[in-house]
């Protein structure tokens, strides 16, 4: 399991992009540069509690919104909760899925 530090970076990572905002721009909001931002988005740095509060603030999010780590999943993980999933699917559902991650992957090119 990763660790925490790593566990926040890619939550802010996926709040900062699910609100359309680049490194650049959080960085400059939250008044430190865009490789510092990086790092700690990577889990290489852990942020500083002040730090911490001018994300929470500029991203404009509850506090506890940060720490919901329940959907962060190793690939390992990922995969044997879909294979659970399947094996407990019927074949309608299953020709379900697969149409929709087949239409996903066509959008991606």
């Amino acid at each position: 399991m990763a660790e925490l530090k790593e566990k926040l970076g890619r939550r802010i990572q996926q709040i900062r992009k699910s609100k359309n905002l680049t490194q650049e721009k959080l960085a400059e909001m939250i008044g430190i540069d865009t490789p510092n931002l990086s790092n700690i988005e990577r889990g290489k740095r852990f942020v500083s509690s002040e730090t911490l509060e001018k994300i929470i603030k500029s991203l404009d999010i509850p506090e506890k919104d940060l720490f919901d780590f329940e959907h962060i999943k190793s690939k390992d993980e990922m995969i044997n909760s879909i294979c659970t999933i399947l094996n407990e699917s019927n074949i309608k559902e299953i020709e379900y899925y697969y149409r929709m991650i087949n239409l996903y992957r066509e959008s991606l090119h």
